[in-house]
């Protein structure tokens, strides 16, 4: 599928400074930078010359980085650039991340068709990391590299139309003590469904939101996440509350993965077996809560 320029990333709070994602190439710079000392975003690509592209090493004051369909030579090159402070990364493939865990500055990180690697350990080593985004990350399933990363505080997996990224399960969300936000965007697939899939959550306290999609996953785990964090807290990623049914184009759409659409003409009692089902769901989540403190 080929790559968005949309800006997924969320501009509410301290947890995004990266710029957006479509004006990532008006910082190539295909020229000799005279205001060296002034730049601080720059984007390099294999399309230019090694004698533009290593001027990177030139700007004392560069703080983020873009690498779109970069080279091995200038993958490995960026190394050296201890002091940014954030990076994106598209069109990749590379067997491992170690170049990124030493950038110990680091704070923001964006992995966007990223392929050919699967250990996300590296990351441990930033100890400054407080958000990621990762789309369509093609080999990796486990993210268990996140987990003891105590500055994290924002995490965003997503895949893509054609594509489902998968996520072995949430244990590792257990270990990110200061997680605030956590996104699963559109195509993303748990592979292990046991329930509650969140349960790794229950004794984290800083969580603020959850934006999930309406069939991300089953009703049954939707109820879990809304008893423990509040329906106001379950969100899309507008920020519109996540609600059991949703009305559109005469057909009402239910709340949870594989639940079928039907004609909204007629529908009270449908949906009010769904409501009730819920509310039983919801009780369920209380007596796991209970038994789990």
């Amino acid at each position: 599928m080929k790559h968005h320029f949309g800006d997924n990333l969320d501009r509410t709070g301290d947890y995004w400074t990266t710029i957006p994602n479509r004006e990532r190439f008006a910082f190539i710079a295909d020229f000799e930078i005279t205001n060296k000392d002034e730049v601080k975003i720059l984007t390099i690509s294999k399309t230019q010359n090694k004698l533009h592209w290593e001027q990177i090493f030139d700007c004392p004051n560069l703080e983020e980085l873009t690498l779109h369909d970069a080279t091995k030579e200038q993958v490995q090159a960026i190394r050296k650039l201890t002091n940014i402070k954030r990076l994106r990364i598209t069109f990749l493939r590379t067997t491992d991340i170690e170049f990124i865990g030493e950038l110990f500055n680091l704070e923001e990180l964006i992995l966007e068709y990223v392929s050919g690697f699967s250990d996300l350990s590296p990351l441990k080593k930033l100890k400054k990391l407080k958000s990621v985004h990762f789309e369509n990350l093609r080999r990796v399933t486990d993210f268990s590299g996140l987990s003891e990363i105590e500055s994290l505080r924002y995490i965003y997996i997503n895949g893509t139309l054609d594509w489902n990224q998968p996520i072995e399960n949430f244990d590792f969300l257990s270990e990110v003590p200061n997680l605030e936000i956590l996104c699963m965007g559109f195509g993303v697939k748990i592979l292990n469904t046991t329930y509650p899939i969140f349960k790794s959550l229950v004794k984290n306290k800083k969580i603020k939101k959850l934006r999930l999609g309406r069939g991300f996953c089953s009703l049954e785990d939707y109820a879990f996440v809304e008893v423990l964090f509040g329906k106001e807290n379950i969100v899309y990623f507008d920020d519109s509350p996540v609600e059991l049914f949703f009305e559109y184009e005469k057909r009402i759409e239910f709340l949870g993965k594989g639940m079928r659409a039907i004609s909204s003409e007629n529908s009270n009692e449908k949906c009010e077996k769904i409501r009730q089902e819920y509310e039983k769901m919801k009780i369920t989540a209380k007596e796991y809560l209970l038994s789990h403190p």
